[in-house]
């Protein structure tokens, strides 16, 4: 066979194979056999062996599963992947609706009503009518690049009719019998079972093992043409048929609705229709139709404003509350928390939910042994809603605060209606210290999440932070570990190596000073510059500082004047440690931003939020979150809301993002 006539074939094989896949995966049909799918993609392998030169990326023989990843790469959105605001019962979703009327000027608005899948958003872009990469949702701004997983599933078209560039999002899932037989495959393997689907398929998609998402079916709807009008289309109901005829997946449980009454219809319908569903929904959403009132009602800082998400009231069960036990935070804060029995709900099983505080638990009358309700907030945290009183039966017992921590003995001091554990030598304070110390946003040590510090505490070879830079004294002993390898000990041990590297502001950070989150360790750090200038700063120095008040500073002194701090910080210099702030600022005395408070609002075009409140920081300008009388400047971005309101209402000075950028370009930046 000649490489053209090859070439033919393989054209051939692909047409027919999508078509198939598109009438199996999209419509639930089929005209071919399961031998003959299978010999035509076995015929196409061949040819692909054959003729490497023919093997597209978009090839039906890629769909089962590539190489193994050793990342995922990020990828910034060509546009903002904005989330919803959320509406939790008839009332908001009225006034939600009022207030989009008054602002179009209308007294009935056309919506489309869909459900809300519970899975993880994705976008997939497409050129020259062949998809390209399909990228998560990441934090709106910038997601990771998961093209190898995405095309795993079978109802994605690799080729579609429309040439010219668009964009395509929706939600990626998986389906509740792909689940259960998960599951089962899994329990065979003697591995944990996946919670519920959403669990599941953010796991499976965040693998790094391609065959692994194949492995699992997972499947998609697509909800949104991203670019509609650039394709001629202002009605999003027909954007999403233009979809259909294009060959993606979409959810024909939508439905045209006129005005509110038909809205709450559709809500009462599928609070109902939930359960029958074969996937997994967490609400509803609601899209204003036409497209072209989108920019008239605009945008807030984080959601549009043509569209809102009506979240399900929770789903609450009865349980049995076996206990309440208390843990210890790192900064000796107790906690209560309930021992259940084990019970499903919203997907998952809880066996455990905080209590918060001894005040709560006596405003809610628990006692153990209770029948309790139980719901998780926002379809997420377990929370206890009170006991079910007529189920009592005399055999309950009151619950009381003990008066000494059950951890290390030390009696515990009550302030403000909460209780804590000063005794800084607490086994559990250090435990949960030496996490924090080691989480993502401090110093980042990839494997050291909370059950290898409590395995490494629990068997002497950590004791204080300081520790974690002496653990490759103790590699062959934690390799003696069930568990442990060779590979996974030298991976942990370059991840503890690789942290000596981080800026200040993530060891300030990570070092637990009480008072000093994140944004203020970026203050003292762009401050100070080093640990060392920091560490000689007086308490009324540091109240000099306009983001640092009379307990924060405090606070900070009081750390620096503790002899246990100092040998800790003495240790982790002796480690190699770096205690110099790595960022890039310039701080210009004469910028135009300089000593100002700053408030940005609405969407900005050329930096992302967190980029402009870096630069402005970085200069010298104090980035505050909302709009006072001591605000100087705000920049306003296309559907700045309430903020612009008060702005102009003070009269503070308002420039756009344009106007910021040739004022930062002034001093160099």
């Amino acid at each position: 066979m000649t490489v053209q006539e090859a070439a033919k074939r393989v054209e051939e094989l692909t047409t027919l194979l999508e078509r198939y896949n598109y009438e199996y995966y999209v419509l639930n049909q089929s005209s071919v056999s399961d031998a003959e799918f299978d010999r035509l993609m076995n015929e196409l392998r061949m040819l692909e062996a054959e003729f490497p030169a023919l093997k597209s990326k978009n090839s039906p023989t890629q769909r089962v599963g590539g190489e193994v990843q050793s990342e995922f790469k990020k990828i910034p959105h060509k546009r903002l992947m904005l989330s919803l605001g959320n509406v939790y019962n008839e009332d908001e979703m009225r006034a939600w609706d009022k207030r989009a009327c008054d602002a179009l000027g209308v007294s009935q608005i056309e919506y489309m009503g869909e459900v809300k899948i519970d899975g993880l958003g994705m976008s997939l872009i497409y050129e020259h009518g062949e998809f390209q990469y399909a990228v998560t949702r990441g934090d709106g701004v910038m997601g990771e690049d998961v093209t190898a997983n995405v095309i795993t599933i079978r109802s994605i078209p690799m080729h579609v009719k429309e040439t010219r560039s668009f964009e395509v999002r929706g939600e990626v899932y998986m389906p509740k019998a792909s689940l259960e037989a998960t599951n089962v495959d899994r329990r065979l393997r003697g591995e944990p079972e996946f919670a519920n689907c959403r669990n599941a398929a953010a796991g499976s998609i965040r693998n790094l093992d391609p065959k692994v998402a194949a492995s699992r079916k997972l499947e998609a709807f697509w909800y949104y043409l991203v670019n509609a009008r650039e394709l001629g289309y202002h009605i999003h109901s027909d954007s999403l048929d233009y979809l259909d005829t294009l060959g993606f997946r979409t959810n024909h449980e939508r439905r045209i609705l006129h005005g509110i009454e038909e809205v709450i219809a559709y809500m009462h319908e599928y609070q109902e229709k939930r359960p029958s569903l074969p996937y997994d929904i967490d609400g509803l959403v609601f899209k204003v139709n036409n497209i072209d009132a989108y920019d008239r009602l605009g945008y807030t800082a984080r959601e549009p404003k043509w569209a809102i998400a009506y979240k399900f009231p929770p789903e609450e069960v009865t349980t049995k509350l076996l206990d309440i036990v208390i843990t210890i935070g790192r900064t000796g804060r107790v906690t209560p928390n309930a021992v259940l029995e084990p019970v499903r709900v919203a997907g998952s099983v809880v066996q455990r939910a905080t209590l918060n505080n001894e005040d709560f638990i006596r405003d809610k009358g628990l006692m153990i042994g209770d029948t309790i309700g139980l719901h998780k907030a926002a379809d997420v945290i377990p929370e206890v809603t009170g006991p079910i009183l007529s189920k009592r039966d005399g055999t309950q017992i009151p619950w009381v605060m003990p008066t000494n921590c059950p951890v290390c003995g030390h009696p515990l001091t009550k302030v403000k209606g909460l209780h804590y554990c000063l005794n800084p030598e607490c086994g559990s304070r250090k435990i949960e210290g030496m996490i924090h110390f080691a989480s993502r946003n401090a110093m980042d040590i990839d494997g050291m999440g909370e059950r290898v510090v409590e395995e490494l505490f629990g068997e002497g070879f950590l004791k204080d932070i300081p520790d974690f830079y002496h653990l490759m004294d103790h590699a062959s002993e934690i390799k003696s570990l069930d568990g442990w390898s060779d590979k996974s000990i030298n991976s942990l041990l370059d991840a503890i190596e690789d942290s000596k590297k981080r800026s200040l502001e993530r060891l300030l950070f990570g070092l637990g000073i009480k008072e000093v989150g994140e944004k203020m360790a970026k203050v003292l750090a762009r401050r100070y510059k080093n640990l060392d200038a920091l560490k000689a700063a007086s308490e009324d120095e540091l109240l000099k500082i306009k983001d640092v008040g009379p307990v924060a500073a405090h606070s900070i002194a009081s750390f620096f004047a503790d002899p246990k701090n100092i040998a800790e910080i003495e240790s982790l210099r002796q480690d190699g440690v770096n205690f110099a702030y790595l960022g890039t600022d310039t701080i210009d005395v004469n910028s135009y931003f300089y000593g100002k408070t700053v408030v940005l609002t609405g969407t900005l075009t050329q930096y992302t939020r967190q980029q402009m409140t870096d630069i402005l920081e970085g200069i010298g300008a104090h980035c505050a979150g909302s709009v006072s009388k001591n605000t100087d400047i705000v920049i306003a971005g296309p559907g700045a809301g309430s903020k612009l309101d008060k702005a102009n209402e003070l009269g503070i000075e308002v420039m756009d993002e344009a106007t910021a950028i040739n004022h930062l370009h002034r001093t160099g930046q």
